[in-house]
């Protein structure tokens, strides 16, 4: 054991249980967060009986209703947070719903820049950690297929850029992590191109590599997105008006 301890917000995920693991088999104590009660017991269970010797817990957390979060404060702070929150929705539908369109943002982006601003106040009091915020390829230019989604990814990045920004030359560390398209259960049915896509095994390893050893302030899972999102991002809005990506 590290005597280490990892957060991850969004611990029902597919991305959010491969890290867990990732982190589990390095001698990490984890902790997950989430929604369903449920899910998160089984998920802490299959923790402990893949890893021995792995201390593993869970509690309660509904991004979108964090304010008992936000007044609390967690003991033991974590060495490290990872929000792999995060809710696709639907273009189209979310077009003439403003509802769904508040849920997309608030998912993405308001509740766990609330979030990670309260860690990272904490973290700065102690002396140190480590923030994690996987956000999305879709946040580097508004598209029409995607842009609630997008924007909310967007704002997200954005945030955490202003957050590193702040706290550089502290011993608090804010990485961001694209990971491009994912195999996982919110993009099922989707046909990915192989080439462009990551199992949430992928993301764990790349989370942890980047957080842990390399000491990265921002990633592409697949670096092959580095390079498309530079073209996407430079191509003139009067050509990309047209290609209704």
């Amino acid at each position: 054991m590290t005597g280490k301890t990892v957060l991850i917000l969004g611990g029902t995920s597919d991305v959010g249980i491969a890290t867990a693991r990732i982190y589990a088999g390095k001698g990490w104590r984890v902790v997950l967060a989430g929604r369903n009660e449920a899910e998160l017991e089984r998920n802490t269970n299959d923790l402990k009986a893949r890893y021995i010797n792995t201390d593993a817990s869970y509690f309660r957390l509904d991004i979108l209703d964090v304010e008992e979060f936000l007044e609390e404060r967690l003991s033991p702070l974590p060495d490290t947070a990872i929000c792999v929150v995060g809710l696709l929705g639907d273009q189209l539908l979310a077009q003439q719903s403003a509802t769904r369109t508040r849920d997309v943002f608030r998912t993405n982006f308001e509740g766990p820049a609330l979030v990670f601003e309260t860690l990272a106040r904490q973290m700065a009091q102690r002396g140190g950690g480590t923030l994690v915020g996987v956000g999305s390829v879709a946040g580097d230019r508004g598209r029409a297929s995607n842009y609630i989604y997008g924007a909310a990814k967007g704002g997200f990045a954005i945030f955490l850029s202003g957050l590193r920004n702040r706290l550089a030359g502290t011993e608090v560390r804010v990485l961001t992590v694209k990971p491009g398209y994912i195999r996982t259960r919110m993009t099922a049915g989707l046909k990915l191109p192989n080439l462009l896509t990551a199992a949430p095994e992928d993301v764990g390893r790349a989370i942890y590599r980047a957080a842990e050893i390399t000491k990265r302030d921002v990633i592409y899972v697949r670096p092959i997105w580095a390079l498309l999102m530079m073209i996407v991002r430079n191509i003139p809005e009067k050509v990309f008006k047209k290609m209704k990506l």
